[in-house]
């Protein structure tokens, strides 16, 4: 039994540092997806993180640096944000970490030196390495059957690296409806404007083929700050007659992902989103009124983490999960995994990537493992001071919990 606090926090540290991770929400994807996969130090440059920093300085017109070349945007992004000003942002420090963690000389400045040494890489070659170095052993990708690159490749080649997990994106089905008909149409789905019985018959048909055609985990869509069900609206009404029982009847959580708000600057491309307050009273409906079903959520707004971890405490179809985007800040994180180790204990995923560059894998774990390691042993801590006594054998079973057994139990696989 461990009774020092120096031996505790040694023990914790150790064992966060070592475990094998489920990454359950990525956008990163495996080698059989081409040019889908994202890696290499132009791309972790070009991020759009970086891009809309890279703004808070430059004066350039928005067109013109996105008619560039991709290297030519890396290396404005890399001559302002790295040498014309210290990188101190968690996104500049996140690039720093992928450098140093490959054994670069991150001192050297050198942004030839960096694009040598990923030149000598094929594509699978750099999963194992960042897989390696990341202690990350599986990814869920974000797979959408609407995106025109990435529907042909699950119709021809599919995915055939089992590290690499599925989930199936609806993003255009719940929040484009009407734009992406004819594509249902056209793939032979019976569905119209209206919806109709056959309508919602068929979009579960398509839920249901995609899911089993991907062997997807969960179903997930990113949702805005004004997302309510019920309501009358396409929306709610897809989610409650088709999203709802598809995932009941496969056994498979919907994961909500909710507070984003699209294009806020449009001339900003990706890097243009921003974030609002939701409304949790949709989540406590959906869990409240079907309990057979799985809920997985994340909220994009600070303010709403508090209340998402009350919430979570009623409904034990409920899984919070990650620091989602604009919250994977270390301040954020370590606040957010101490409010939710207060009130949940040890039932709840403190973190996923949400990598859209493969790189991303490394600095994001190496970041998050360090700030989770730390609360936890504070945690720990203090039952100590009660004379509860902590074996390294628990230590070991609640981490492999938090980052990986958690979400596999939640599935019940």
């Amino acid at each position: 039994m461990i009774t020092s606090k120096a031996t505790l926090k040694e023990i914790v540290e150790r064992e966060v540092n070592r475990v094998q991770i489920t990454d359950v929400h990525t956008h990163i994807y495996s080698a059989d997806f081409g040019e889908l996969l994202l890696w290499g130090i132009d791309e972790v440059l070009t991020y759009h993180y970086l891009v809309a920093e890279y703004f808070r300085y430059s004066t350039m017109a928005y067109e013109e640096f996105f008619s560039l070349s991709k290297k030519q945007q890396a290396e404005l992004i890399w001559d302002t944000l790295f040498i014309k000003h210290s990188p101190i942002s968690e996104a500049q420090r996140g690039v720093l970490t992928i450098l140093a963690q490959l054994g670069l000389d991150v001192s050297s400045r050198n942004l030839e030196e960096y694009r040598s040494f990923f030149a000598g890489l094929t594509p699978q070659e750099y999963i194992d390495k960042v897989f390696e170095i990341s202690g990350v052993k599986e990814v869920v990708m974000t797979n959408d059957p609407f995106d025109p690159l990435e529907n042909p490749i699950w119709e021809v080649v599919g995915n055939n690296d089992a590290r690499f997990k599925a989930a199936l994106r609806i993003d255009p089905l719940l929040n484009q409806y009407q734009q992406i008909l004819p594509q249902l149409q056209a793939w032979g789905y019976r569905v119209d404007k209206g919806l109709n019985k056959q309508t919602l018959e068929e979009i579960k048909r398509f839920l249901r083929d995609w899911v089993l055609k991907t062997k997807a985990l969960y179903m997930a869509c990113s949702l805005p700050p004004g997302y309510r069900v019920p309501e009358n609206s396409e929306r709610a009404m897809i989610v409650e007659h088709c999203i709802i029982p598809v995932c009941k009847e496969l056994n498979i959580p919907f994961a909500m992902m909710i507070g984003v708000k699209k294009h806020v600057n449009n001339e900003l491309g990706l890097a243009g989103d921003s974030l609002g307050n939701a409304d949790i009273e949709t989540i406590e409906y959906l869990c409240r009124t079907y309990p057979k079903n799985k809920f997985m959520v994340t909220m994009l707004s600070k303010e709403n983490q508090h209340e998402l971890a009350v919430t979570a405490r009623k409904f034990r179809n409920l899984m919070v999960f990650g620091c989602w985007w604009f919250l994977n800040n270390p301040s954020i994180v370590e606040e957010m995994t101490r409010i939710r180790l207060e009130t949940l204990g040890l039932s709840f995923i403190p973190q996923h990537s949400d990598a859209r560059v493969l790189d991303q894998l490394i600095y994001k774990w190496v970041h998050s493992r360090r700030i989770i390691a730390n609360v936890l042993t504070e945690k720990y801590a203090d039952i100590l001071d009660n004379h509860w006594t902590v074996s390294e054998e628990e230590i070991i079973r609640d981490v492999e919990n938090l980052f990986s057994n958690n979400f596999w139990c939640f599935l019940g696989k």
